[in-house]
């Protein structure tokens, strides 16, 4: 079974205390449910903009919330369908997962997912690969060689079994070494880089450590390109020390977690003080769907939940009910708003 190999310091301990100092905070911080929408619309927003913008994806944040608003733009179709593709797959993270558990086959079907309709050839998506690739930078020069393609299957059978037995270890630091592991590995033939950082948000998820969705790291991967691949390439590739690289990983973490924090902490106080609502996620699908669009119908939310005119109903009445949602227009044109809406930070 794979066996990582790192040390713990000062650096990597401390900033794992802040780390779980601050999502104790977010956890129980009074939000109100608009803010909770629009932080999670935020995030979910810069994780596909950033993410695909790694791997070359000329579009912009605003030309990504465009697209998931349904609104065509002018682009190249590779480009739209690469966002498209991630968006989707962050929509659904939950779906790639068996009884908490992840297997090769949710793997294969995450990348395909992600590759979906932007490969050369289609039946790359979803496949190991077969032939040698070569890892470069901007000039042309090769900086990294992933292992031989006779030994992906056993490398990935190895770190999947490794994956689902993880026990002592810090969710956190087990998420960093999955980011690493995937990209080392290199099992695709392209595709690895968002794949890679999608499964170690997934693990995050399935370890109730993603803070409800409201953070990304690909922001700050993005931010400064080279600092995050310098990190990766810290790493010996004989001896497989992750110290250097973990310790850009949580510091990555504790950043982009306390940003989180202090946007509740910037929230007007009349609003924090309110008494915070957990919606199941029926609800938090209409909110979203509310925060995409800027409004929903009762027809909107038959389609949404798959059920009738009057569930969809009480479903509305409720959220007017704790004061989140207002009914707009009358008769044919009736409409619903949040209320009180929290900008979303684009």
């Amino acid at each position: 079974m794979f066996r990582p190999n790192f040390s713990y310091n000062d650096s990597i301990v401390n900033n794992l205390l802040e780390i779980y100092s601050i999502k104790e905070f977010i956890s129980n911080a009074p939000m109100v449910v608009e803010m909770e929408v629009s932080l999670k619309r935020d995030a979910l927003l810069k994780s596909v903009h950033h993410s695909t913008a790694i791997e070359g994806n000329p579009l912009s944040l605003n030309q990504v919330d465009k697209l998931a608003k349904g609104i065509e733009i002018n682009a190249q179709k590779k480009a739209k369908q690469e966002v498209l593709n991630y968006l989707k797959v962050l929509e659904n993270l939950d779906k790639y997962s068996e009884n908490g558990k992840i297997t090769e086959k949710n793997i294969l079907q995450l990348h395909e997912d992600i590759t979906h309709y932007t490969l050369e050839y289609t039946y790359l998506e979803g496949q190991y690969r077969t032939i040698p690739v070569h890892v470069v930078n901007n000039k042309g020069e090769t900086v990294y060689k992933p292992p031989h393609v006779n030994l992906i299957h056993t490398e990935m059978e190895n770190f999947v079994e490794w994956i689902n037995h993880i026990i002592k270890l810090n969710p956190v630091i087990a998420a960093g070494i999955i980011h690493y592991e995937f990209v080392r590995i290199h099992p695709f033939v392209d595709g690895n880089g968002r794949t890679g950082r999608s499964l170690a948000a997934l693990f995050l998820y399935l370890k109730n450590f993603d803070v409800d969705r409201f953070f990304t790291l690909d922001e700050y991967y993005d931010n400064d390109r080279q600092s995050y691949y310098d990190a990766l390439n810290s790493v010996d590739s004989e001896t497989q020390e992750l110290t250097k690289w973990l310790e850009y990983f949580l510091e990555g973490f504790k950043i982009s977690i306390t940003e989180i924090k202090d946007q509740i902490l910037l929230f007007s106080p009349e609003k924090v003080g309110k008494q915070k609502i957990r919606l199941s996620n029926k609800y938090m699908k209409i909110l979203e769907y509310i925060n995409s669009n800027g409004s929903i119908t009762n027809s909107d939310v038959q389609k949404l939940l798959n059920i009738s005119r009057q569930g969809a109903y009480k479903y509305l009445k409720y959220l007017m009910d704790i004061d989140t949602v207002d009914k707009k227009g009358g008769s044919r044109s009736t409409h619903y708003v949040l209320k009180n809406t929290v900008p979303p930070q684009l």
